[in-house]
């Protein structure tokens, strides 16, 4: 068997753990193999709450709407239900940005669900 010279590759490959392990606590960000696993943790943390953030979002939207609704005497499911029956299509990001920034044109949205129903 021919011998392998792997010159720095493992070097490299050390490295690379280390730097992103760059600003964690104790011998996480110095210790090689304890900044292996905080690493490999953290990516998988990474990964997860790229996809909790779409969910949080939407919650945090559909709550601003139904706060905000709440003052012209409907809920949040009438009023999406409105919206439908209305052919009206904005999503729930464009519907919460309204409500908090600019209550007249929430407010005209509103009046249209309400008539729809």
């Amino acid at each position: 068997m021919p011998r392998v010279t792997r010159g720095n590759k493992k070097l490299l490959r050390r490295k690379k753990i280390l730097k992103l392990a760059k600003g964690f606590f104790g011998t996480k960000k110095s210790n090689y193999r304890t900044a292996k696993e905080a690493v490999e943790k953290s990516l998988t943390y990474a990964y997860r709450d790229r996809r909790n953030k779409k969910r949080d979002f939407r919650k945090l939207w559909n709550i601003r709407i139904n706060a905000a609704v709440r003052e012209y005497d409907l809920n949040y499911s009438k009023f999406i239900n409105g919206l439908k029956k209305a052919d009206i299509l904005l999503n729930r990001k464009v519907l919460s940005n309204l409500a908090v920034n600019d209550p007249e044109t929430f407010k005209l949205i509103v009046e249209k669900a309400k008539a729809s129903l």
